[in-house]
């Protein structure tokens, strides 16, 4: 079976009054590309989240976006920081001095507002449950995009198996022209040497080199070898997920298989079939790009 690089995976989790949500996006690329938003207060478990993200999906530019809220309606404990609270003060009334002004008699909403005040409360038990539900949102949003990917890659192997059955049909309709063609290139090299006036040639050695020239023109290896490379690109469709690779690989000697029939062909109604399976394995190239 096959799977697609590109993919979409988003999950909650909640804990302790607090909603995670991950959101993991990938596209195509040649090898694992992973790049990830998380806040600060969940940085601790970037490098778990990472890794196990990187195990699953293997390849890919991967975006993972990790968000945390407070529930509606619940309230984050915090505490002042009276330290702070007494440096500031005394800031502010070295200032007051410095310049000849008098504080205000109530300097105390001036104070709350200045940074690290107000502190949130760090509640150490409550660690294994905010990474439980970090890592529950990441494996269910990474779990949701493998299901994009098969759905993805079910279509895929669909336009495979029609691409390449078209192949495999135009091969066989290069057979009834392969059979005319030998003898319409023989009539055409004899009808030329009959059209020139005094020509004197050695019969045997001509016939030589027509024989050299046609088997140069001999497309059967060409053709057998195209077919079997149609029937690797369905075996490998059916092997285990991560094909992409090696089916870009068999695609590319496809290519040279038919570049090969159209240089040899020398018959402008092969020369047309010939166009017609580039046409449809450069469609095939194009969405290989996407298999993992």
């Amino acid at each position: 079976m096959l799977l697609s690089m590109t993919g979409f995976g988003k999950s909650s989790a909640e804990a302790l009054c607090k909603k995670i949500t991950v959101e993991v996006k990938s596209l195509n690329s040649k090898q694992m590309d992973l790049s990830s938003r998380i806040p600060s207060s969940l940085r601790s478990y970037e490098i778990e989240v990472r890794n196990m993200v990187s195990r699953v999906l293997c390849r890919g530019k991967v975006d993972l976006t990790v968000t945390c809220e407070a529930l509606a309606g619940a309230a984050t404990p915090v505490k002042i920081n009276v330290e702070a609270l007494r440096q500031y003060k005394a800031e502010l009334e070295a200032a007051a001095e410095a310049i000849g002004s008098p504080l205000p008699d109530d300097i105390y909403p001036i104070l709350m507002r200045f940074p690290d005040v107000l502190v949130a409360e760090n509640d150490n038990d409550a660690e294994p449950e905010i990474a439980e539900a970090l890592l529950r949102a990441a494996e269910e949003a990474v779990a949701a995009l493998q299901a994009h990917r098969r759905a993805e890659g079910e279509r895929l192997e669909t336009f495979f198996a029609e691409r390449i059955a078209a192949i495999a049909q135009l091969l066989e309709d290069i057979a009834p022209f392969e059979e005319s063609r030998v003898p319409r290139i023989r009539a055409r090299i004899e009808e030329g040497l009959a059209h020139i006036p005094v020509a004197e040639y050695d019969k045997g050695r001509l016939e030589q080199e027509m024989i050299f020239y046609i088997e140069k023109l001999d497309v059967n290896e060409e053709r057998q070898r195209l077919a079997q490379h149609l029937r690797y690109f369905m075996e490998t469709m059916e092997g285990e997920p991560g094909q992409g690779k090696k089916l870009g690989f068999i695609a590319q000697e496809m290519g040279r298989e038919i570049n090969t029939l159209g240089s040899k062909s020398n018959d402008a109604d092969m020369q047309c079939i010939v166009v017609k399976m580039k046409d449809i394995l450069e469609q095939i190239k194009e969405q290989v790009l996407n298999v993992l």
